[in-house]
């Protein structure tokens, strides 16, 4: 595989690693928003929000990806592919960041909940000072999880034209005949690409190991 194919993979990899975070960005703390409806129960938007993450969770990314750059512009919201990407990515992960969230809100300690409320402490504020700080650190594990999920399905994104990592493999293939070197070495990125999140991962639960004397669930 000859140097400007590399870097036509490494491009496509720029691309990945853009695309899953800015859906990552969004996806992460929309997520988060849509647990804390569900947590509090709010009438109405409880089972709207019920209801958008049981159908995004059945719906196959890639009919996803169709959908809002072909349906949408027939609402009137019409999308270029890197925005419709990001798009896809962001509403695609948000429900699976939702129900690790709601999880963990679900699991929170109820005694420590009502000792902030005995305290005169408003459910605001409870949740800024006394939820969040153990919150993030309970679903690390599982946010992480989801991050190599959605990082692996960029390739997606590719039936709309936008050039990721396996795109670029596939292209540099077809041109040369020969396709096992560029997928070996895309699949080498991928594989980096994983490694590097897991290692910030430990890295991290390390760091919360030593502050608060136990690692993270």
């Amino acid at each position: 595989m000859t140097w400007a194919a590399f870097e036509t993979l490494l491009t496509g990899a720029g691309t990945t690693v853009a695309l899953s975070l800015a859906g990552l960005a969004i996806g992460v703390p929309l997520g988060l928003a849509l647990a804390l409806i569900r947590w509090a129960r709010i009438p109405v938007a409880d089972q709207l929000v019920a209801t958008y993450v049981s159908l995004v969770r059945a719906t196959p990314l890639l009919t996803f990806v169709l959908f809002v750059f072909f349906v949408l512009p027939t609402m009137g919201l019409e999308l270029d592919p890197v925005p419709a990407a990001i798009v896809t990515l962001a509403l695609n992960t948000a429900p699976f960041n939702c129900e690790i969230w709601r999880a963990g809100l679900t699991n929170f300690p109820r005694d420590q909940l009502e000792a902030a409320e005995a305290c005169g402490m408003t459910r605001t504020l409870a949740f800024r000072r006394i939820v969040a700080p153990q919150l993030w650190r309970v679903c690390l594990g599982p946010l992480v999880s989801e991050m190599t999920i959605l990082l692996k399905a960029t390739p997606a994104v590719a039936v709309i034209g936008v050039v990721e990592i396996t795109r670029a493999a596939s292209r540099i293939g077809a041109a040369t005949y020969d396709p096992l070197p560029p997928f070996l070495a895309a699949t080498v990125i991928y594989t980096l690409l994983i490694a590097v999140i897991v290692q910030a991962q430990r890295v991290i639960e390390a760091l919360i190991a030593r502050r608060y004397g136990y690692a993270a669930p």
